[in-house]
């Protein structure tokens, strides 16, 4: 049997692996953007999906997480949902992507894209 324990203070905020930072850095040249915003959608199989999007400019509202020269963006609305998770790049095989390891999700489908939560805060 084995426990994690979360310290309050990891929940007030998010964060990244290397990895996970190396990736996005890569996008966000690519698409020739300067933040990443991590945003939640009413979806998928178990109720909400993780939704990434490139920004061009960064946004006045919403909080943000700087990552050395590496923004992410998350709106007011979706924090409750996402704070404290933990982003990471993952690599199984042939297959990369990103993944959330994320304290607040109930129960998550297979995938891991979509997530739900018992008691919304």
């Amino acid at each position: 049997m084995s426990a994690e324990i979360f310290d309050p203070a990891e929940l007030a905020t998010i964060s990244m692996t290397p990895a996970a930072q190396v990736h996005v850095r890569r996008q966000l040249a690519r698409e020739g953007a300067d933040a990443l915003r991590l945003g939640i959608t009413e979806s998928g199989c178990n109720g909400y999906m993780y939704e990434l999007s490139y920004l061009a400019d960064r946004p006045a509202n919403g909080r943000s997480f700087l990552f050395d020269d590496l923004t992410v963006v998350v709106d007011d609305e979706d924090w409750a949902l996402v704070q404290g998770t933990v982003i990471d790049y993952v690599t199984e095989g042939l297959n990369s992507a990103l993944t959330f390891k994320n304290p607040n999700a109930t129960a998550e489908c297979g995938c891991g894209e979509s997530f739900s939560i018992t008691n919304e805060t």
